[in-house]
């Protein structure tokens, strides 16, 4: 079995410095097997990273921070 080398950003659900909870779903991203929502680490403001949809990214590339108070 593979493993997953690359994802696609497919669609922010929030915008750039929009305030985020703790667990609430913040992008959706593709491998080649699935669609996936990420989810806020933390309770705080969302600071985008990886703007950019439909462009390969390798795993483990920061795509966003949420920054705490």
């Amino acid at each position: 079995m593979g493993m997953v080398e690359e994802v696609v950003v497919l669609e922010w659900l929030y915008p750039n410095g929009a305030v985020v909870a703790l667990g609430q779903p913040v992008v959706v991203i593709a491998t080649d097997k699935a669609e996936v929502e990420l989810e806020a680490p933390a309770d705080g403001v969302l600071e985008i990273e990886v703007p950019a949809a439909d462009e390969e990214i390798p795993v483990l590339t920061v795509l966003a921070n949420v920054v705490t108070e």
